[in-house]
């Protein structure tokens, strides 16, 4: 078994060792007083005299610097990053001990670790330890020997060499094996339980992925021990040729182990990568499925604006930047979390053991912490960030693939909503059996006509006349019955549907105005899209196309989008905004106040109207913040010259509060609350030109007073200044005509 490595960059300064009274720092310390002691009584039975004697010999000193040669460079084969590998210096070292006898064996390998270990710059604590185990299993090993016969002859001045050198035979063969087996238990068994409570993983665990390779070398390597003592016997001169078939094993064991690391890791960062991520995940989840309430946790990290830097500065700058992350996170996560590359800007970090979900974020805050420290490089300072998600096992998912793809949801609901740190939640999920259900029934509910649109008036706080209404979408499931706009919208913008929904929502909205316009109803209709619907180019021509088939105003619509069209500069530049504009079609921003944009970029978007979100707005009188909040965003919009539009106004306090403010426009349950079509016909035909004190609610009226038989008559040839009769009108239309005759008449048609 390889010496104890517990970190992977040997010159950090930050490696103090393990923590006073951690289970690793007793562990530790029990076996180096074992070790030195052992250590201390091996060398009570070496003379002064042996040790003169060995001076003068040719041969000692021989095998004493093979033994230090073999300590530098290590035959590595175990994948682990705490296993260092195996050294070739067991040779010399076993067969110091079949010749010398365990005293002089364990001196010359302690010259040879410390050597190493000040060469290698490793802590002083490691080198103690790798001392103590290495004699723990030399002196296990000379135990057994002992127990067989063998004893070496004690070393006279005459012949330094051996007074009676004792030369190996067949019958030796078995303690040589059992001593050589002893050697490697004890070894392996001290080691692994280091590794074990180092990277808190079972001891069966670190055994069963070390142990079968090195295994393989060790058996090797004592084997040729006893040919080495034939030769010091026989031909002492000869003894350095055993460095040609070590050398042909160390490259050999190199060769194939750098084909596995290419394999297994990322050329850029040496990281591990996504195959080498599988493999340690499905190790981690087998033996938390054998601890009650085990628990696995996978983050998914992707880097803030790393294009930016990528396209501004070039790609050498950015591979620079990457292996600086990479860097950083190696060095911020807990002893064996395993950080991996995945490609490109995105990262993976495994915990096999995390206590709960509280500590998974403990672990994501710290990568963030450590990836917001600038970055030098080339002269300039980076500002980096990153989006993480968590998934846990058995919470989220029950194997690989889940976990990755519930952290990739996770960090995607955080990248949306600049939170940094998200836990996969099964509801905002949209490939969750449920979501993925109610997906198809959205798509069959377009095809049934299922949704309809619902209308909600703005009115004038200032003048208390009537400003336009929003066009809101709602869906009765045939079976689940009303579904909030909150679970189906999301939902639809993270598939192929949202196109589909804004163009039944705009048609809708274009023949809903045509029927109120062509009939003297003038009210602008505000309806919904998405920031993607806004920038696609294909938006203004379906526009265009649906006003001159209608004979609309451009006026006559009005598109909202939410706030976080400012957080990208495309829409700045996109053809669809231009021609929006150039159409006449006004914007509005919707919910403002709730994202993370500079307001100043407002002035950047061809917008006409600012709607506060409703949030704010339901707390002025109660909430001094959101007070201030709102009067600001209302001093801002109206510096900028546009339109603020107030949502949530469910109180005529808060009306009142408005109107001082200055607010032009305010929308809300107190005013009027989201209407059918044939009901919003009746309120603003009733209500129409009418001034309303914005501190008392808009009366309602019974949709059979709406219309009296002249205007049914207005109603009915609509058909004619739309270009059709009456039974070439769409069914929407139809429907509300029929409606409203059937209110008029009594029920009769």
């Amino acid at each position: 078994m390889g010496v104890l490595l517990l970190m992977a960059d040997p010159t950090d300064t930050r490696d103090t060792g393990p923590r006073p009274g951690s289970p690793l720092w007793t562990y530790l310390t029990v076996v180096t007083v074992l070790g030195f002691a052992a250590f201390a009584v091996a060398q009570w039975w070496t003379s002064a005299e042996e040790l003169a004697c060995l001076a003068d010999s040719p041969l000692f000193w021989t095998l004493a610097v093979l033994i230090v040669l073999g300590e530098l460079r290590p035959v590595v084969l175990s994948s682990s990053t705490s296993v260092g590998g195996t050294h070739p210096s067991t040779m010399f070292t076993f067969a110091a001990l079949l010749h010398y006898g365990l005293p002089i064996a364990l001196l010359m390998q302690a010259v040879g670790i410390v050597v190493n270990g000040a060469a290698s710059r490793r802590a002083w604590h490691r080198i103690l330890f790798n001392l103590a185990q290495v004699t723990l299993a030399y002196t296990a090993a000379g135990l057994v020997l002992g127990a067989f016969g063998h004893r070496p002859a004690r070393i006279v001045a005459a012949t330094p060499a051996r007074a009676d050198a004792w030369v190996p035979d067949g019958m030796d063969l078995l303690a040589i094996g059992v001593a050589g087996l002893a050697y490697f238990a004890v070894r392996a068994l001290l080691v692994s339980g280091a590794v074990a409570l180092h990277e808190r993983r079972s001891i069966h665990r670190v055994l069963r992925t070390t142990v079968g390779h090195q295994s393989l070398v060790y058996a090797g390597l004592l084997g040729l021990a006893p040919l080495v003592v034939v030769v010091m016997n026989h031909s002492p001169a000869l003894v350095p040729l055993f460095l040609a078939p070590l050398a042909a094993v160390y490259f050999t064991a190199t060769m194939s182990m750098r084909r596995d690391h290419q394999a297994m890791h990322d050329g850029l960062t040496g990281l591990p990568n996504r195959k080498m991520l599988v493999l340690r995940t499905e190790e981690a989840l087998a033996e938390a499925r054998t601890r009650e309430g085990g628990r696995v946790g996978l983050l998914l990290l992707d880097l803030d604006r790393f294009k930016e830097v990528n396209d501004t500065l070039g790609h050498p700058v950015g591979d620079r930047l990457l292996q600086m992350v990479a860097h950083r996170l190696t060095h911020s996560v807990r002893p064996g979390d395993v950080v991996a590359r995945l490609g490109g800007d995105e990262f993976a970090v495994l915990l096999p053991s995390v206590r709960d979900a509280a500590a998974a974020r403990e672990v994501a805050a710290r990568l963030r912490v450590a990836l917001t420290e600038p970055a030098r490089l080339e002269g300039m300072t980076f500002d980096l960030d990153a989006s993480v998600g968590i998934a846990l096992y058995p919470d989220h998912a029950p194997d690989f693939e889940l976990l990755m793809q519930r952290s990739d949801v996770a960090m995607y609901l955080a990248k949306e909503g600049k939170t940094g740190v998200e836990l996969y939640l099964a509801d905002k999920d949209r490939n969750s059996p449920e979501r993925l259900s109610l997906l198809g029934d959205l798509r069959r509910a377009l095809d049934r006509s299922e949704l309809k649109l619902y209308y909600q008036p703005k009115l004038d706080l200032a003048a208390g006349e009537i400003r336009g209404v929003e066009a809101l979408l709602r869906w009765r499931h045939p079976a689940r019955g009303l579904i909030s706009p909150g679970d189906f919208i999301p939902l639809a913008e993270q598939s192929y549907l949202m196109r589909q929904l804004t163009e039944y929502v705009i048609d809708a909205a274009l023949e809903q105005a045509a029927h109120w316009w062509h009939t003297g109803v003038h009210e602008q209709i505000s309806v919904n899209v998405s920031a993607r619907d806004l920038l696609d180019s294909a938006l203004p021509e379906r526009l265009e196309a649906g006003l001159a088939r209608y004979r609309l105003p451009p006026k006559a619509i009005q598109l909202e989008v939410t706030e976080r069209i400012l957080m990208t500069d495309q829409a700045y530049t996109a053809d669809a905004v231009r021609a929006l504009a150039s159409l006449g079609v006004p914007l509005a921003l919707d919910d403002f106040g709730t994202g993370y944009s500079s307001l100043v970029r407002l002035q950047r978007l061809p917008v006409s109207e600012v709607k506060i979100d409703a949030s704010f707005v339901r707390r002025i009188c109660d909430s001094p913040d959101d007070e201030r909040i709102v009067r600001s965003i209302v001093d801002l919009v109206r510096s900028l010259g546009l339109r603020s539009v107030a949502e949530g106004v469910e109180s005529a306090d808060v009306a009142a509060r408005l109107a001082e403010m200055g607010c032009d426009l305010g929308q809300g349950w107190w005013f009027a609350e989201p209407m059918s079509a044939l009901d919003a016909t009746s309120w603003l035909r009733r209500n129409r030109g009418q001034y309303h004190d914005p501190v008392k609610p808009v009366p309602d009226t019974p949709a059979a007073e709406a219309l009296d038989p002249d205007a049914l008559e207005a109603e009915m040839l609509d058909a004619k200044v739309l270009g059709g009769t009456p039974g070439e009108l769409s069914g929407d239309l139809v429907a509300s005509a029929y409606e409203t005759a059937r209110a008029v008449l009594g029920g009769q048609t």
